[in-house]
């Protein structure tokens, strides 16, 4: 289970065109999920469904810093062998950290428990958007042809993933 964040139209679009990109020059890229709940986001909180998030709504001192600008950097790989996952970094600015500190914070007070995964943590996180999963290190020279300059937009919500029921709702 997760709390991810809801870009704006222009970051929406611009991520999955390079999805698009990546899927018409054959390479592995989340195009090829089709569904409705595969839509670009960066991830702030995961935790294993057993300890869940429990009843979740978006706190007042978060929805008053939405919406929030943001930028989509450099691409980066993440894992180990010769499939990676090819990723967009996303720079960590003030106003993002305090978001991902505020989710944090209220999941601690108030989520039923249960414990943060590792690279989701304050201090310990990556923020990022991936673009595909499995991605061969012979096809990574041609993939990072295929990524244009930085996005700059918005997250104008945060939504919660429930991977048990594969169900999305927003968060208001």
């Amino acid at each position: 289970m997760s709390v991810e964040t809801v870009f704006g139209a222009a970051v929406e679009a611009a991520v999955r065109a390079e999805w698009e990109a990546l899927a018409a020059a054959g390479m592995s890229s989340l195009a090829g999920h089709t569904s409705a709940s595969n839509a670009p986001h960066l991830t702030l909180a995961v935790r294993p469904a057993e300890g869940g998030f429990g009843p979740f709504a978006l706190p007042a001192e978060v929805a008053a810093v939405l919406p929030l600008p943001v930028v989509l950097g450099a691409p980066m790989l993440f894992g180990a062998g010769e499939r990676r996952v090819l990723v967009r970094s996303v720079l960590p600015s003030v106003g993002l950290l305090g978001l991902h500190r505020a989710v944090h914070a209220h999941l601690a007070a108030s989520a039923g428990g249960g414990q943060d995964a590792p690279h989701t943590r304050p201090g310990e996180w990556t923020p990022h958007v991936t673009l595909a999963r499995r991605i061969r290190l012979e096809h990574v020279p041609a993939a990072v042809a295929l990524i244009g300059g930085d996005i700059a937009g918005e997250i104008v919500g945060l939504r919660h993933w429930n991977a048990e029921t594969a169900t999305v709702t927003a968060l208001e």
